[in-house]
């Protein structure tokens, strides 16, 4: 195995001084197009690649972000995390995906590692910090936004859809559909969007003077909530309608309907979601639901995080980014509902 190549030996290939050779590949620093093409070029003929590791030691930057996700069952996830890692590595930044579930020592488990690989920042999808945790972090100097999830800790920075008002309009959607019997199969209890989509939820049908008919809670698992479904609807009392927390939930509530209980959809019994990942749009399904709007809360997301990388002590964020209601045919439409 042949000698490392160097910096240098390409600032002399190239006739240019290391310093500039070292700009070229540093992401955002000033250098003019015709040296960047000189370097890359003779760094191209020599085998040359910087070392990052090297540089981060000066720099007392790594590059590198460290985002934590609890699950990739749910079609939502897989979808964001790569329009997540692209948007960073347009700016310079290299991504780390760590999986942790929804307990505390798993996810210090998972922060100790990050803190070992001395990341610039952390985003987690759908992953509680404690205040411990948190804590540590900021001792540390490293920022953290939660994606797709609130905590009531006035630290942290946090970007979801608008869930309240989500769920708002779903309920809105279903009274207006003429449904008597509403039921709502929720998700794990421990998450602020399922907390949030509840109360919207809720807060719609009390408006008009309306309750919730049943109840069932399938943890944003798709066998947990076949089993919610068959629960609720394999009784004479069944609802005529149902507001599943995700997506990914609701397409095993059609499945159970349909090719276990013998229920058609929506004629027997609407189905509503919450997501918008792209199976809903499918002909199988054709999920009426609210849309999260990845890509707005991907762009808030990462700007927010190197806005806290590049000025420490920037106040934090919560923004909330409201959702369309997509109407489709796995719910009655109401007469007259815009098109």
């Amino acid at each position: 195995m042949g000698a490392r190549v160097t910096s240098l030996q390409v600032a002399e290939r190239a006739g240019v001084s290391q310093s500039a050779v070292s700009r070229v590949f540093t992401p955002g620093a000033s250098v003019s197009a015709k040296t960047a093409e000189k370097v890359r070029k003779a760094a191209l003929e020599l085998g040359y690649r910087p070392n990052v590791l090297a540089r981060a030691m000066v720099s007392g930057k790594s590059r590198i972000i460290g985002l934590v996700v609890a699950y990739l069952e749910n079609q939502f996830y897989p979808e964001a995390i790569e329009k997540l890692s692209k948007a960073l590595q347009e700016h310079g930044y290299h991504v780390l995906v760590f999986m942790a579930s929804n307990n505390d020592e798993a996810t210090q488990h998972v922060i100790d590692e990050l803190l070992d690989y001395q990341v610039d920042g952390i985003i987690t999808a759908s992953v509680g910090m404690s205040n411990t945790l948190t804590a540590r972090c900021e001792a540390a100097g490293i920022p953290i936004v939660l994606f797709n999830r609130q905590q009531d800790d006035e630290r942290l920075s946090g970007v979801s859809s608008d869930n309240v008002a989500g769920g708002r309009k779903l309920a809105e959607f279903l009274v207006a559909g003429g449904h008597q019997r509403i039921a709502h199969i929720a998700g794990w209890e421990g998450a602020s969007t399922q907390r949030d989509r509840e109360a919207g939820f809720l807060s719609g049908l009390a408006d008009v003077g309306r309750t919730l008919h049943a109840r069932a809670c399938g943890n944003f698992h798709y066998d947990q909530a076949c089993a919610a479904a068959r629960a609720l609807f394999d009784k004479a009392d069944r609802p005529d309608a149902v507001f599943v927390a995700n997506d990914h939930m609701a397409f095993a509530v059609m499945d159970v309907l349909r090719h276990e209980l013998g229920l058609r959809v929506p004629q027997d019994v609407s189905v509503v979601g919450y997501d918008d990942v792209s199976l809903a749009s499918w002909p199988s399904y054709a999920l009426t639901t609210v849309r999260q709007p990845a890509n707005r809360m991907v762009e808030e997301t990462v700007q927010t995080l190197l806005t806290l990388i590049d000025t420490p002590g920037t106040p934090p964020r919560r923004v909330a980014i409201d959702g369309p209601l997509i109407v489709r045919n796995s719910a009655r439409i109401p007469q007259g509902w815009p098109s």
